[in-house]
C-alpha cells in the first residue's frame, strides 16, 4: 500500500438477515426435509457454468483498499471449522461502476452460516486473524477471469479501511 493514505476503521456489525438484506442473502441452518423457502439461498448462476471449491485463505488480517464485484452471477461463501470471518460491502448499484463510499459496511459472520452476494454487490474479502480458513465458494467457473472488477479506493479516495 502507498504512504500517501489514510486508514480508516470500519465498524463491522455481526451480521443478521435484515441488516444483510442490500447486499444479498444470509442462510442459517434448517431442519433436513424442509422444503424451498425464501430463508433459501436465490442464486443466479445462469450465465455459465458453475463452480463449487474449496479456498484456502492465508493470513487476510481485516485491512483493505480494493473492493470486488461480479455482474454475470450470485456468489456465495462460508467458512469450514465454524470459524467467524468479516467481509465488507456496498450494494450493488449496477448502473454506476463504482461502489458508493458512504454506503461501505463492514460484517462480522459467524462459521454456522453463509452469505450469497447479490449479482453486482461489491464484496471485500474475507477477512479473519486466523492462520488460515477454508471457504466454500460456488461462483461461476470463470467468474475471476471474466467477470472480476475491482475498484481501489487509494486510487480514488487516498483511502484503506481497518475493520474493527
Amino acid at each position: 500500500m502507498s504512504a500517501s493514505h489514510t486508514v480508516q476503521q470500519l465498524k463491522a456489525e455481526w451480521i443478521t438477515p435484515e441488516n444483510f438484506q442490500r447486499y444479498g442473502q444470509v442462510i442459517f441452518p434448517s431442519g433436513d426435509g424442509q422444503g424451498f423457502n425464501e430463508e433459501d439461498a436465490r442464486l443466479n448462476l445462469q450465465n455459465g457454468i458453475p463452480r463449487f471449491y474449496i479456498m484456502r485463505l492465508h493470513n487476510k488480517g481485516q485491512k483493505f483498499y480494493k473492493i470486488t464485484r461480479h455482474e454475470k452471477c450470485t456468489q456465495c461463501l462460508g467458512s469450514l471449522e465454524g470459524k467467524d470471518w468479516l467481509m465488507a460491502v456496498c450494494p450493488p448499484y449496477n448502473d454506476i461502476d463504482h461502489p458508493v463510499l458512504e454506503e461501505l459496511a463492514a460484517f462480522r459472520i459467524p462459521g454456522n452460516c453463509f452469505i450469497k452476494l447479490e449479482v453486482g454487490t461489491w464484496h471485500a474479502g474475507p477477512y479473519f486473524d486466523y492462520e488460515f480458513v477454508d471457504f466454500y465458494n460456488l461462483e461461476l467457473s470463470d467468474t475471476n477471469v471474466v467477470d472480476h472488477f475491482t475498484h481501489d479506493f487509494i486510487k480514488s479516495h487516498q483511502l484503506a479501511f481497518e475493520m474493527v
